[in-house]
């Protein structure tokens, strides 16, 4: 157990300093994304004297989740809203731009909405009932992008706009053949792809040779059971690169011929999918990022300069991972993060002539990696055979034996992964004294197309024996003591955890739910889910019909759960509506089993203000300390509780 009195609970619910960091094409300035308590703002910053120059925040719940210099004095910006720091954020399509000196602020595309940082009061020239997404930045035209223009509504089909980035002015000149469709040219910037989906969820691509050059439709997930997600173009725009799922194992990356009409893999990992692409120029593909353990990036062009900066920089860096975020025009400078799973991400300046690395500020300087838990990789097998992976987080200084442990499974569940990379809230928990196993569980992503897909109609049933066989493995390793074990998630992860304890009599000792559902025939009904087009046959598909999920809710088996039980939820949740957690609290208080509850009114899935976190996490330690034995938090005032 670590030699402190109390875990330092402000420390872990504080927000980085900042999220993503680019270099402009000149290197004259910094643009920044900074996350505040209810919004999240960029900041421009020039070089020469470490001036802010533009400070860029809109209304509560919305974020600048993307932004791209457009040209070596403007960004343009999009941006997401959210209600919760669980939730999945929901890009509201509207499209803006403003100068690197703070200048010329303009909704470019969107509805109307009221800026409430410096020189940031706007409104649009046109208010449309549109969602628009940047699609292509025209690398070689500094005043005109390409947009994707989708109408508000489900399963529309979109139209791909040249844009002015000053005034707005657009032109079309591709309209989309496929419903929900995103777009993607060629170096030129003709638009070259479309790939999308109708009601039916079933993913279709196509290809035009040209502007003028009819849709043919190259890709049908009915026919082969597998997608192809176009990445871009070689320089000279003969040969296209695509992700694609394969009938068995982990995607590849594949060179697609137009003219011959085949297919030629050229990068595969044996174990994980290929987890984000790598650019030169920002358009071409020149290698991909693989999480198998190490977040490291590989190259299919080793020629290429990106190439070089990762190779100059991997020995520096030893285990960490590294990230380029931005290059200059004249690829002089690259701005590198450099993270691991103690460090939540260095910002390095990196100068490819002189071949040095210069810090310049951290995301969570207040924590020292040397000091953080460890994290590392296990694997294991499920009891069918299954080869499962996660990661292990041990507190600094044990011995890594016989722990109290938490087993945090994570939301989602589909197309969600565990990843090499700094969780706060597993270092919580490990400052805590406890053991943190988070296993990718089927269902979840990285691993390819059938292991997502042995995850369906799988709620409460194989996904849930994964927690299951990695809870007992941990045991049998003699990482964990068996009397010891706690089991606790957000969103799905909540649904996991009080199923583990309805469905393993004895396993755990007490669950935490946090912003989850647990009446499965309900999410048919409410939710945010089922609203949308594809929803339900989303909802059929992959988590089960109505009539057959009452037996794996756990709401309806509160007789089989005898372990203390704590319950956190927020008014406002869209996704897993309170009224889960409210049923799952009168039914447990109904069965005799001990409950406790925290509901914030005004929070949403996941609870945004840092008064809220700070009261929700140490009432989570005080909760866990009851059965596990580790370390609590000082108290705290209570924050406005329901």
């Amino acid at each position: 157990m670590p030699a402190f009195s109390a875990v330092n609970v402000e420390a872990f619910v504080r927000r980085d300093r900042f999220n993503e960091i680019k270099l402009s094409p000149n290197g004259e300035y910094l643009a920044a994304t900074v996350p505040l308590e209810d919004r999240t703002a960029l900041a421009i910053i020039r070089r020469s004297d470490n001036k802010v120059t533009a400070d860029f925040r809109l209304e509560k719940n919305t974020h600048v989740a993307e932004f791209w210099w457009v040209n070596p004095q403007r960004v343009l910006i999009s941006m997401t809203r959210t209600f919760g720091d669980r939730d999945t954020p929901f890009r509201d399509g509207n499209l803006l731009a403003i100068n690197a000196d703070g200048t010329d602020p303009e909704l470019l595309v969107g509805q109307s909405v009221r800026g409430e940082g410096a020189k940031t009061r706007i409104q649009p020239k046109k208010v449309e009932q549109v969602a628009a997404y940047l699609a292509d930045g025209l690398r070689e035209d500094e005043k005109n992008v390409i947009i994707s223009v989708s109408p508000f509504g489900y399963d529309t089909y979109s139209r791909a706009d040249e844009m002015d980035v000053y005034t707005g002015r657009r032109v079309t000149v591709a309209r989309a053949p496929v419903r929900n469709a995103s777009f993607v040219t060629d170096n030129r910037g003709n638009v070259r792809f479309a790939f999308g989906f109708g009601a039916d969820n079933v993913r279709k691509l196509y290809y035009r040779g040209g502007a003028d050059a009819p849709w043919e439709q190259i890709g049908d997930e009915a026919g082969t059971g597998m997608a192809e997600v176009p990445l871009g173009f070689s320089e000279d725009d003969k040969i296209a690169y695509l992700l694609a799922e394969q009938s068995n194992g982990p995607d590849a990356i594949v060179a697609y011929d137009p003219v011959a009409r085949s297919r030629t893999q050229v990068m595969r990992d044996a174990r994980v999918d290929p987890d984000e692409i790598v650019y030169r120029k920002g358009t071409i593909p020149v290698g991909a990022f693989f999480v198998d353990g190490k977040r490291e990036a590989r190259f299919f062009d080793a020629s290429a300069p990106e190439a070089g900066i990762y190779r100059a920089l991997a020995p520096a860096f030893g285990a960490d991972s590294i990230r380029v975020t931005s290059i200059t025009d004249d690829q002089k400078l690259a701005l590198v993060e450099v993270s691991s799973g103690r460090n939540p991400g260095d910002f390095y300046l990196y100068d490819t002539t002189t071949k040095k690395a210069n810090h310049l500020l951290s995301r969570r300087d207040w924590f020292d990696p040397e000091k953080m838990a460890e994290k590392k990789q296990v694997s294991l097998q499920a009891r069918d055979g299954l080869s499962l992976r996660g990661y292990l987080t041990l507190p600094s200084g044990s011995s890594g034996k016989n722990l109290p442990m938490v087993l945090l499974p994570h939301g989602g569940p589909f197309d969600v992964q565990t990843v090499w990379s700094f969780d706060g809230e597993a270092q919580l928990l490990a400052a805590a004294g406890y053991a943190v196993l988070q296993v990718d569980f089927r269902g979840s992503s990285g691993y390819g197309r059938q292991f997502v897909r042995a995850g369906a109609r799988e709620w409460g049933g194989k996904m849930q024996d994964d927690l299951t066989d990695a809870t007992r493995w941990a045991v049998r390793e003699g990482i964990a003591d068996a009397n010891k074990i706690c089991i606790y998630g957000a969103s799905y992860g909540a649904y996991a955890a009080l199923m583990g304890t309805a469905k393993e009599a004895g396993l755990y000792r007490c669950a935490v739910g946090y912003v989850g559902v647990y009446d499965l025939p309900a999410m048919h009904t409410s939710g945010d889910i089922q609203n949308r087009g594809s929803g339900e046959a989303y909802l059929r598909e992959w988590i089960g019909v109505r009539e057959e999920l009452a037996s794996v809710s756990p709401v309806r088996m509160v007789d089989r759960i005898k372990v203390p039980v704590f319950l956190a939820a927020g008014g406002r949740d869209m996704r897993a509506p309170i009224e889960h957690s409210i049923g799952m609290e009168k039914a447990l208080r109904k069965a005799g089993v001990p409950v406790e509850t925290l509901y914030f009114d005004m929070e949403g899935h996941g609870f945004y203000t840092e008064e809220h976190r700070r009261e929700y996490y140490s009432r989570l330690l005080d909760f866990l300390a009851r059965s596990l034995g580790g370390l609590t938090a000082a108290p705290l005032e209570p924050a406005g509780r329901k």
